[in-house]
């Protein structure tokens, strides 16, 4: 299939180390380079950014144009900063044989450097719909000249509320355009969306019936809740484990969580909404490089994140929406790898796990040798599982209550 791809193409993904086509690049892009449309449903870890990304610079490529000021060809709309700026990467890496130029807008961050890049004159636009919004308002960037449209994490955005900034973006776009849609899960309000977005589209879904990695390893620790931190600490004891993405279901304790952790002498950062663009940044990239062991985060980071080469995904706290899960336990096995999802699991968070099982339709294996093995939060039943409890009754009048009407006179 990468042979359908121009020598500069090829010669970029080969010196990203890919040989062979994951199967939604194998699906998608002969569709794509034949300008077709495409509703694509596909779990994360998919290599889903490369099966747009890849028809999209050879389409720009075979135009010859030159980019224009503030008229970009091409748009990608993200729901979160750092999925934006790792497709950034991503279009960087395979156009590097290319005279094809991007940016990357979104907000937390100055905006004039985005600017400066929209007055220079940019093919492709990699966009949150917040900053977007504002840039096109103040006419720094004008969307009647896009050709290929692309609208990433479909559900997501819903999810995060941006369904009414996604429309005021669409509204712009002019009618002939070659429309992308991916989505992690096709329900009701995304296919009410992509109706309205992609026209006779070419339907492509990966593992649908499979909502796990399956090269992932999957365990839960049943623990009481004040020990999860000392279970943590001694889990990351271990220098067999190498990359550990932790997460917390609140930014408090997410920042709780790394103090623990650095007062153990263990590298490790947080990574969350209340974290300023260039923190989150550097917290990424110590991660990448290796300087940071554990990142912790919440459910920011569940989608999008691509960091090569986490070993350990480590849900401290199970998250509410079994789906979630499933985000969170894909940041590692990518691109085929393998990895491990460890749960901590109280008794608060067993109806969680029980609807998380359920999901995935399979048994999480329960791994009791630890320490802090809990037998109560093991045995935990949800409110509504428990019988309710026998109640003895009460002696015939002993609640009498008194008429508050008047007697009804008996006939008979």
């Amino acid at each position: 299939m990468f042979a359908l791809l121009i020598e500069p193409l090829r010669q970029a993904v080969a010196e990203e180390g890919y040989t062979h086509p994951t199967p939604i690049q194998e699906q998608a892009i002969p569709h794509l380079l034949e300008g077709r449309d495409l509703l694509g449903c596909a779990q994360t870890g998919t290599g889903k950014t490369a099966a747009f990304v890849l028809p999209m610079l050879q389409h720009l490529d075979a135009e010859g144009k030159a980019a224009m000021r503030r008229h970009p060809r091409a748009i990608i709309l993200t729901p979160t900063r750092e999925l934006a700026a790792q497709i950034g990467d991503s279009i960087a890496a395979y156009g590097r044989h290319l005279g094809i130029t991007h940016t990357v807008i979104f907000g937390g961050v100055g905006q004039q450097p985005q600017v400066s890049a929209m007055k220079r004159g940019v093919h492709i636009v990699v966009a949150t719909p917040g900053r977007l919004l504002d840039l096109m308002q103040q006419g720094v960037v004008i969307l009647d000249r896009i050709g290929i449209f692309v609208l990433d994490e479909a559900d997501r955005m819903l999810d995060m509320g941006f369904i009414h900034d996604v429309r005021r973006v669409i509204e712009k776009l002019p009618r002939e355009r070659h429309s992308l849609f991916f989505s992690a899960t096709i329900q009701p309000p995304v296919v009410a969306l992509a109706k309205t977005l992609v026209r006779d589209p070419v339907h492509v879904t990966v593992s649908p019936d499979k909502p796990t990695v399956e090269k992932i390893g999957q365990k839960v620790m049943f623990v009481d809740r004040v020990d999860k931190i000392r279970l943590l600490t001694s889990l990351l004891g271990d220098e067999r484990m190498g990359k550990v993405l932790v997460f917390t279901r609140t930014k408090y304790g997410a920042n709780k969580v790394t103090k623990k952790l650095l007062s153990a002498h263990i590298p490790a950062v947080a990574i969350h909404g209340n974290k300023a663009q260039t923190v989150r940044t550097r917290a990424l990239e110590g991660f990448r490089n290796g300087e940071v062991r554990a990142l912790v985060a919440t459910d920011i980071a569940a989608r999008g994140l691509d960091v090569h080469g986490i070993t350990h995904v480590i849900n401290f706290d199970l998250p509410v929406e079994s789906e979630v899960y499933v985000h969170r336990v894909g940041r590692t096995a990518r691109a085929g790898a393998g990895g491990n999802a460890i749960s901590f699991c109280s008794a608060e968070e067993r109806d969680a796990l029980r609807s998380i099982e359920r999901f995935i339709r399979k048994r999480v294996p329960v791994d009791g040798t630890h320490a802090w093995h809990s037998d109560a939060a093991r045995d935990a039943t949800g409110a509504a599982a428990r019988p309710a409890p026998r109640v003895p009754r009460p002696p015939r009048g002993a609640y009498r209550v008194p008429r508050t009407g008047p007697r009804r006179r008996r006939h008979g």
